[in-house]
């Protein structure tokens, strides 16, 4: 039996949306602090995307994915909807927008992994 890697994803995905929750509640901390930059962490797809596995050949009659070089999509930098005067660029609409979507992120990485293990505990009833 191959191992499950669910489980793992979901575990590693949970732990980089903690980590972003901490930076934007660290944003919203320093809101009024003159001078202070927003912070945010980089996507969790990039992680993944530095991560993917290339297939191999390991015979000459082997075929080989031809779409391995795909074009990486750029990634743009938020602007803030407003800086104040003292140089802070923390918008406290947006970063309540970014932990909303954070909670909805960890609230189906939960769902997906409850309906996994329901239908691994399934797989596995005698």
């Amino acid at each position: 039996m191959t191992p499950i890697h669910l489980f793992n994803v979901v575990s590693q995905h949970n732990r980089w949306l903690s980590v972003r929750q901490a930076a934007i509640a660290g944003n919203i901390a320093n809101a009024n602090t003159p001078g202070f930059k927003a912070l945010d962490v980089a996507p969790f797809e990039a992680a993944v995307e530095s991560a993917r596995l290339a297939m191999t050949a390991s015979a000459p009659g082997h075929m080989t994915s031809r779409q391995s070089a795909a074009a990486a999509t750029d990634m743009r930098t938020e602007e803030p909807w407003d800086v104040a005067h003292s140089g802070n660029s923390v918008s406290l609409e947006q970063e309540l927008i970014k932990a909303g979507e954070i909670n909805r992120a960890y609230r189906l990485n939960t769902s997906v992994l409850k309906a996994f293990h329901r239908m691994l505990l399934a797989s596995a009833k005698v």
